[in-house]
């Protein structure tokens, strides 16, 4: 029994020890972003079985001294914390960022990530690459299309976010100009203008003025109509148009012959409305009028960001922006079976499953979890709880070493007994 004591105590000994370690790397680590805490679970070294009679619900198994038999990961949320980067994020909900380096692919929950020189995504302290799915709207360093809402890639087709220092918002050419308002039933000429931009990126105006003609109509009025393409400045004229534009009785447009223009390379629709929807010409009502078109200048690129829906977008200098990449997020059928390789840094493996993506009603991949930019999610360690522990661990370890000490009392004793 005493030989048996000192193996209780030293057994002890070393699973409270394995305990306390793990312990105090989750205490080195409250400070750091997305760490993931463990607990050392106590089990059984042996088991000697003690007689009970009849059929007790009482354990007939006292153990003989103890061991660690799992760290077990602690899967809690951490706190979010405030930052002043758009770049980093932090997931709330279940799921793991993809990170890529020396060609082997690891999950994390931290989302401190920055883009290096050459705007690839990284993280933050070692530069290993953020992975996720790619727009494929860019092409020689121009954005070829605008992507509002870009949806996740298969699993295996995640790659690393790499994205030219250099972009260019092409100019989109306006294409039709819409003219609204009354110009009234009097003598007085009107003038609308409209912004039109070329395939040059220029910025040029559409000017129409509207002079009543000298024949009118039995019902309704009749007016001359000039369009007019030319440079804001006034000192380019590119192309001029005339027609002529017919109310009816009530003032609602009747027809209409001038239709288009040239705007330096680029026809322009002209669109005047019908019935009461565009130009209307009727009395005793303000004269008031409008227009809009569409276009836009061409622009560079002034950054890369990253959203709350986890999607890199590029800004340019027109005010336009488009999604260019998506963060992935990874799950795992079993978290706690990935293998850890730091304390932020995990592989999976045969226990956790390969990794997958969550899917809507639809079918199509999705993040799984809320993403907030702005933010990372600290560690999900409690100091407070932490040191609680510790001091039970440490009077259990005080414990052990106690037992051990006193089972060689006791074996000294029997020793000089029996001398």
């Amino acid at each position: 029994m005493m030989t048996q004591a000192f193996y209780t105590g030293i057994s002890g000994l070393q699973a409270h020890q394995t305990a306390i370690d793990v312990l105090a790397d989750n205490l080195a680590n409250t400070s750091t972003p997305g760490f993931r805490g463990y607990t050392g679970e106590f089990a059984s070294l042996f088991e000697q079985s003690v007689a009970t009679p009849g059929n007790s619900p009482i354990d007939n198994t006292i153990g003989v001294g103890t061991r660690i038999d799992a760290t077990v990961m602690d899967l809690n949320q951490g706190s979010l914390l405030l930052s002043d980067q758009s770049t980093d994020i932090a997931i709330d909900g279940d799921g793991w960022f993809g990170i890529e380096g020396n060609q082997d692919t690891l999950y994390t929950r931290a989302g401190n990530f920055t883009f290096d020189a050459n705007n690839d995504l990284v993280t933050a302290d070692d530069a290993f690459f953020v992975l996720g799915t790619r727009g494929n709207n860019i092409e020689n360093g121009v954005l070829t299309s605008t992507i509002t809402d870009l949806p996740l890639g298969d699993v295996a087709s995640q790659e690393k976010l790499r994205f030219p220092k250099t972009l260019s918002y092409p100019a989109e050419p306006t294409s039709e100009a819409n003219f609204f308002g009354n110009i009234g039933t009097g003598d007085e000429v009107t003038v609308i203008s409209a912004s039109a931009v070329d395939p040059q990126s220029n910025k040029n105006q559409l000017k129409l003025t509207f002079t009543k003609s000298a024949v009118q109509n039995a019902l309704g009025t009749r007016w001359d109509i000039q369009a007019v393409t030319q440079s804001l400045d006034g000192n380019t004229i590119y192309d001029t148009r005339t027609g002529i534009v017919e109310f009816d009785e009530r003032g609602a447009i009747a027809s209409n012959s001038l239709t288009s223009i040239d705007n330096n390379g680029a026809n322009v629709s002209i669109n005047l409305g019908s019935d009461f929807t565009g130009i209307t010409a009727i009395d005793n009502v303000p004269v008031s009028v409008s227009s809009s078109a569409n276009g836009t200048i061409g622009g560079d690129l002034v950054g890369y960001d990253i959203n709350p829906n986890a999607e890199v977008i590029a800004t340019f200098t027109n005010g336009m922006q488009s999604s260019v990449g998506k963060i992935a997020l990874f799950h795992f059928q079993n978290d706690q079976g990935l293998t850890r390789i730091t304390g932020t840094r995990f592989q999976q493996s045969s226990n956790s499953g390969e990794a997958l993506f969550f899917q809507d009603a639809n079918g199509r991949n999705i993040l799984g979890a809320n993403v907030t930019n702005f933010k990372v999610e600290g560690s999900n360690v409690r100091l407070d709880v932490g040191l609680t522990q510790l001091i039970v661990l440490q009077r259990s370890y005080d414990a052990n070493s106690k037992s051990i000490t006193t089972a060689d009392q006791m074996m000294q004793k029997a020793l000089s007994m029996d001398a």
